[in-house]
């Protein structure tokens, strides 16, 4: 039994002549924005807001960056703008210094562990203990 497989459904259908939905609406609701603001303000101010509100709803309708329609670009700005951001800052020396320099520094800045005689023994029979198991697991017994 043969099945179809959809192919392109990744393309949106086109139903208001050239427009999809999206489309549609985001140029039907600038340029009903855009009568609004005619509407209600004086020309010299409201020609700006309508050049920008009619500018932004052809973006969102036809706008693509990297293949990302505007309005996930706009959203990823946002959540990028708002969100915890983590900074990590490294110290880097400024003058490298030479490698006979470095080793002496080092060997007289390392502090050298002092043990008591008691600690020194029980870690002593700590390790001939472990080495003793060890040796028989591996003989098999």
């Amino acid at each position: 039994m043969r099945f179809q497989v959809p192919q392109f459904i990744d393309i949106e259908d086109k139903i208001f002549g050239p427009l999809t939905f999206k489309q549609f609406v985001y140029l039907a609701g600038a340029g009903g924005l855009g009568f609004l603001i005619f509407k209600s303000l004086p020309l010299l101010i409201a020609l700006p807001l309508i050049l920008g509100v009619l500018g932004l709803g052809v973006s969102l309708a036809f706008v693509k960056i990297n293949n990302k329609t505007f309005i996930e670009v706009i959203q990823a700005y946002v959540s990028y703008f708002f969100q915890n951001k983590m900074f990590i800052w490294k110290k880097k020396n400024a003058l490298p210094q030479s490698k006979e320099k470095l080793n002496t520094e080092s060997v007289q800045n390392t502090p050298i562990p002092r043990m008591s005689e008691s600690k020194l023994k029980e870690l002593s029979w700590g390790l001939d203990i472990k080495d003793e198991t060890e040796e028989v697991k591996y003989q098999g017994k």
